[in-house]
């Protein structure tokens, strides 16, 4: 039986666990690694959270700034923040002010699942209930992925736990899971009944986590596989034998040229074997640090880069010995984006409307399974299409 513990059902990593309970024996041997991106995050949230709670709590303007001014001295911090926070902080009240009265609302709070799932928590950023209606709100910081909130199980398992806690105190019939996505500058939202939701958690989330328990050794390779980004993947025998048969099976039918469908079908089997080879390297390679062999390959010395110890202090040094102090700055002017959050979107589009264009977008190959829209060029085709 598996170390079952309340990180086995964290709430970010669901989508990899409901799916494939066999992950969670296989991701025993690997440790936690907290990434620059997921301090970035921790900074944006912290700095999200100060400014909900200003405005639905008594906060003094000097506790606030205090915060915010220690907030400011952490290395990651970016003026940007500001505005990306501020499109959060837009959204959760524009939420409140859709109710006829004043709304409850509570910030980070800690929300339990334990009885679906033992020792399942997690921590919402923010949670309004008005009427007979209750949103569950996930800020993501992140650029990399956009997530969708339609059936989203991280979202989920947090409406879950606030149903928990909250069912004594109101009557809640429907939940609105929101995820707000500043930086690709998408709010994405998902209806679901109190009850529909009940019905998920005892018919789905149950079965799964009983497998978990069980000591399951299933393993199901899937998209979880990058979107919950499993540390075992480099060493899934699942994952392997299906990347595997995807290039075994591949045939081609007419030797001399590609059909369509054949281009088709090698771009979606390529990409997948792209992503898993990665993760496959990516594992060899911590094995033979660690003095593994791994026959056919070694690990050797990467490419060394110079850098400075102190830029400051080098800088001074130069000067000192006659380097010209306009030789070694760049005076670079920052981009629409940073100025853009800097000056307020709302302001920004007043007084920048006469110097702003929007290029023509460059086309780029997408899934069909996308929300995306197929790009049409713009031409005269096009433009009399609906006429010719």
């Amino acid at each position: 039986m598996p170390d079952i513990h309340a990180k086995t059902f964290s709430p970010s990593s669901s989508c990899k666990w409901l799916n494939c309970p066999g992950s969670v024996l296989l991701e025993a041997e690997f440790p936690d690694k907290e990434s620059d991106y997921m301090r970035e995050g921790t900074l944006a949230h912290a700095i999200a959270e100060r400014k909900v709670k200003k405005h639905f709590t008594p906060v003094s303007q000097k506790t606030f700034t205090s915060q915010m001014n220690r907030l400011k001295t952490n290395p990651l911090y970016r003026n940007e923040m500001q505005g990306y926070t501020d499109t959060y902080l837009d959204y959760i009240k524009e939420v409140a002010m859709s109710f006829p009265a004043a709304p409850f609302v509570a910030v980070e709070k800690q929300v339990s699942f334990g009885n679906y799932a033992p020792g399942g928590f997690g921590t919402s950023d923010c949670i309004v209930i008005g009427g007979n209606t209750m949103y569950v709100c996930d800020f993501k910081y992140g650029k990399g992925v956009k997530v969708d909130a339609e059936k989203n199980t991280q979202g989920m398992l947090y409406a879950l736990g606030a149903l928990n806690a909250y069912e004594m105190f109101y009557r809640i019939d429907e939940i609105v899971i929101s995820i707000i996505q500043p930086r690709l500058d998408s709010i994405s939202e998902y209806r679901i009944s109190a009850q529909e939701l009940k019905k998920w958690a005892d018919e789905y989330l149950k079965p799964a986590v009983q497998k978990i328990i069980n000591g399951s050794t299933e393993c199901n390779p899937g998209p979880w596989c990058d979107k919950g980004f499993c540390k075992a993947r480099g060493k899934c025998a699942a994952l392997a034998n299906k990347n595997l048969e995807l290039a075994d099976d591949y045939e081609l039918a007419a030797p001399e040229e590609l059909s369509f469908a054949m281009i088709g079908d090698a771009l979606m089997k390529g990409r997948q074997l792209k992503a898993w080879l990665a993760a496959l390297e990516e594992y060899a390679l911590s094995k033979s640090l660690a003095g593994f062999e791994i026959p056919g390959w070694k690990a050797v010395a990467g490419r060394s880069i110079r850098q400075f110890t102190d830029t400051d202090k080098a800088f001074e040094h130069f000067i000192k010995n006659g380097v010209e102090k306009d030789m070694l700055y760049k005076r670079v002017p920052i981009t629409l984006t940073e100025a853009e959050k800097l000056i307020g979107k709302k302001e920004f589009a007043k007084i920048a409307k006469d110097y702003v264009v929007k290029s023509e977008p460059k086309p780029t190959l997408a899934e069909l399974s996308g929300k995306r829209e197929a790009y049409k060029p713009n031409n005269a085709a096009n433009d009399f299409a609906d006429i010719i």
